[in-house]
């Protein structure tokens, strides 16, 4: 689990084809002060598992279901990444429950920049749209974000200078895609109230 409070920007420095899954090589410093093989790290909002780590990077391994659900596979040698390591039990939650699942990729439609702020707007995938409320959290490539505005088809973020300068979206263009991931707790509330209309 995590609190989609990113802690590092972390680069791609190396990618492996092995066929029907690829191996990332991650260069980060943050997140592996205490990382230890078969541990957590969310990269990009993806939960991926430490396979091998070094002083100054870690590998991880991406099966072909990680590629088809998530936009690790369109990542290239030098892209930036989002990096958190799992939440410890005995810390502050300042983000919301982020489990690394990703639910949907999503493209970025526009970025309205502001003086003190940018105002990011994504496609809303359809299967989606039930559990993407105004004000509510959301993930993006990890980051637990605030809905500010909400369409039918798309919604907003609005990103204060820290976001944009510790994350990948300081730098995320229009049509670039990300990763998403809904709160987890209304797709259980979702669950257990269908299950009480049977």
């Amino acid at each position: 689990m995590f609190t989609g409070i990113i802690e590092e920007l972390g680069r791609i420095d190396g990618i492996e084809d092995l066929g029907d899954s690829i191996r990332l090589r991650i260069g980060a410093q943050k997140v592996l002060e205490d990382a230890e093989l078969g541990d957590s790290i969310a990269v990009n909002g993806v939960c991926l598992t430490v396979a091998e780590r070094d002083n100054g990077s870690f590998v991880a391994d991406c099966m072909q279901e990680t590629l088809n659900r998530s936009s690790l596979g369109a990542l290239n040698v030098g892209d930036a990444v989002n990096l958190e390591r799992a939440a410890q039990v005995n810390a502050r939650l300042d983000g919301h429950i982020v489990q690394g699942h990703v639910d949907a990729t999503s493209p970025l439609l526009s970025r309205e920049h502001s003086e003190n702020w940018d105002v990011l707007r994504f496609e809303l995938p359809d299967n989606l749209a039930r559990y993407v409320v105004e004000k509510g959290s959301i993930a993006i490539n990890g980051t637990s974000l605030t809905v500010s505005t909400l369409g039918d088809d798309f919604f907003e973020v609005s990103l204060i200078p820290v976001t944009l300068r510790d994350t990948v979206f300081g730098s995320l263009e229009v049509g670039n895609t990300v990763n998403l991931e809904v709160d987890v707790i209304a797709k259980y509330v979702e669950r257990m109230l269908g299950d009480r209309a049977k």
